[in-house]
């Protein structure tokens, strides 16, 4: 759909987008049709407005509206819903889902190409929604590094390797998130000699032990 595209930003999703965009056989180029902003959510505005309206433009950020975008009026955005390292190329993208937001139908024909482009299986989403979808995305990725990082503290606490968790939280993934532990069985004896023991070894992590065993409980 579109034969050259012009990539700005080379940050973590910048590089992977810019390398996927080259490995496909499009050119990448200043004057390209379609100029794609991998540039961090605070520049997004910014950047904008210093291109001259007249081709496509697009952004990769999950929460920034489209409003950012202005004075452009052809553009969209598409979202890969995937956490992004450098030490990675493009493969990170295949597989993932792509959130496509988009005012016409035309621009989401191009947001559902760009998509499916870098490799990612795309779905409409909503501008007013971005916020929330935005903070389910945080939730299940940023926030999985917050809870490794306090398991492996009570590991360290207990003695146990930490390097243990990870197959655990693999297989936990593989079996599509089934729920099994105390909470599951009802045995709250257990989630209690939890508490006592976290109060014990970590008190600072008792209260989130407490909202999380809540949250699994309902």
């Amino acid at each position: 759909m579109f034969e050259s595209v012009h990539v700005i930003g080379s940050g973590r999703v910048g590089s992977a987008v810019g390398a996927r965009v080259q490995e496909r056989g499009i050119a990448v180029r200043e004057d390209g049709e379609l100029v794609l902003l991998c540039v961090p959510d605070s520049a997004i505005a910014d950047v904008a407005r210093t291109i001259e309206p007249g081709p496509w433009i697009a952004h990769v950020s999950g929460a920034t509206p489209l409003a950012a975008l202005d004075p452009h009026s052809r553009r969209f955005s598409v979202h890969p819903l995937q956490t992004f390292t450098r030490a990675r190329g493009p493969e990170q993208l295949d597989g993932a889902y792509g959130a496509v937001t988009a005012e016409t139908d035309e621009a989401r024909g191009h947001g559902f190409w760009l998509a499916r482009m870098l490799g990612l299986e795309p779905f409409t989403l909503a501008n007013d929604a971005r916020p929330l979808y935005h903070a389910g995305a945080a939730i299940a990725s940023n926030y999985l590094v917050t809870l490794h990082d306090v398991a492996a503290h009570l590991f360290r606490a207990a003695g146990a390797p930490p390097e243990a968790l990870v197959p655990l939280m693999r297989r936990t993934i593989d079996n599509g998130f089934e729920l099994t532990g105390p909470i599951e069985r009802g045995d709250w004896e257990t989630v209690e000699a939890h508490r006592r023991a976290i109060r014990a070894a970590a008190p600072e992590l008792e209260p989130l032990y407490d909202v999380l065993a809540e949250a699994t409980a309902r």
